[in-house]
């Protein structure tokens, strides 16, 4: 039989890279975050979303402001990549089409990166911007957090260490293809290889080497957040694609939450590839779920 072959750009994107990696067998992380900087090739521009690099609590990044979006209603948008590749630059027009959508202004985070940073840097630079909301007199409940990847890690881990400070809270929790299981057993990583043109596990393990070796163990809730109790979560949205090795770990992350008491909302992109998003502008399953996710936001405005 023959092997599955892309049917979308962002397949085609993924497909294009290993490829290209095939032939630098021992890619340096410089070289890696140049090419996943290319994610940004699968996103139309999104129209009337202006953009200004700024610091939220001594964090760089970006801001996309659509216009006549209101202000006070903040996204902080945290790139995936592995925790160590990604950036404002790969994430920029995924944010702006997000913001535009809820009609919110959105931080795409340049949060420290591994293998530099280790963990738990990522989520101390998480806890810093959504501080820094607070005190610029922003509601906790204007604020969402948005990630995908592993950032929907950081987005999910970031709100643990909120509830457990005491403090306010975001309203909302936003993952896309969230990259959870640390342990890389995931069921899907097997079963879905041959339909994932991006993932596999050795190159899984090498960026949970980067994240968390010497740093913490795979089981440690705050870096694996399927070990987490999820009772008093806030409202979570998971979108991911059926085909996608990570598939598992939506899977897991609905059934944690909804066993908690969470509000839940587990959309499945059949046939899509990780982070189907990204094709915002480009495919018509992605801007269906960059609608749907706007719908799930203003239910509870």
């Amino acid at each position: 039989m023959s092997s599955p072959q892309p049917t979308d750009l962002l397949g085609e994107i993924y497909a294009h890279w290993i490829d290209e990696l095939g032939a630098v067998p021992n890619a340096s992380t410089a070289l890696l975050r140049l090419i996943f900087d290319d994610w940004q090739r699968a996103t139309a521009e999104p129209e009337d979303v202006t953009y200004r690099s700024a610091q939220l609590g001594g964090v760089p990044g970006v801001w996309a402001m659509p216009l006549d979006a209101d202000p006070a209603q903040v996204l902080v948008l945290f790139h995936g990549g592995g925790f160590a590749l990604g950036s404002s630059a790969s994430h920029r027009k995924l944010g702006g089409h997000l913001a535009k959508a809820v009609g919110a202004h959105c931080f795409v985070a340049d949060f420290r990166r591994a293998p530099e940073a280790k963990f738990p840097a990522q989520l101390e630079d998480g806890e810093a911007m959504f501080q820094a909301l607070i005190a610029q007199g922003h509601r906790a409940e204007d604020i969402t957090l948005v990630g995908d990847s592993a950032g929907a890690n950081l987005a999910i881990s970031t709100t643990f260490r909120l509830m457990a400070a005491g403090g306010p809270v975001p309203r909302r929790v936003v993952t896309m293809s969230p990259w959870l299981n640390m342990e890389n057993d995931g069921e899907t990583i097997v079963t879905n290889d041959a339909t994932d043109f991006l993932i596999t596990r050795e190159g899984l393990q090498g960026n949970i080497d980067r994240y968390i070796a010497g740093a913490t163990s795979p089981t440690d809730p705050w870096a694996n957040p399927l070990y987490q109790d999820f009772s008093g979560f806030p409202r979570l949205y998971i979108c991911a694609g059926d085909v996608e090795s990570l598939y598992d770990d939506s899977v897991r992350l609905e059934r944690l939450a909804r066993a908690a008491g969470v509000d839940v909302t587990f959309s499945v992109g059949e046939g899509m590839q990780h982070v189907y998003p990204f094709l915002a502008g480009n495919h018509p399953r992605a801007d269906e779920e960059i609608r749907l996710i706007a719908d799930w936001y203003r239910a509870d405005r």
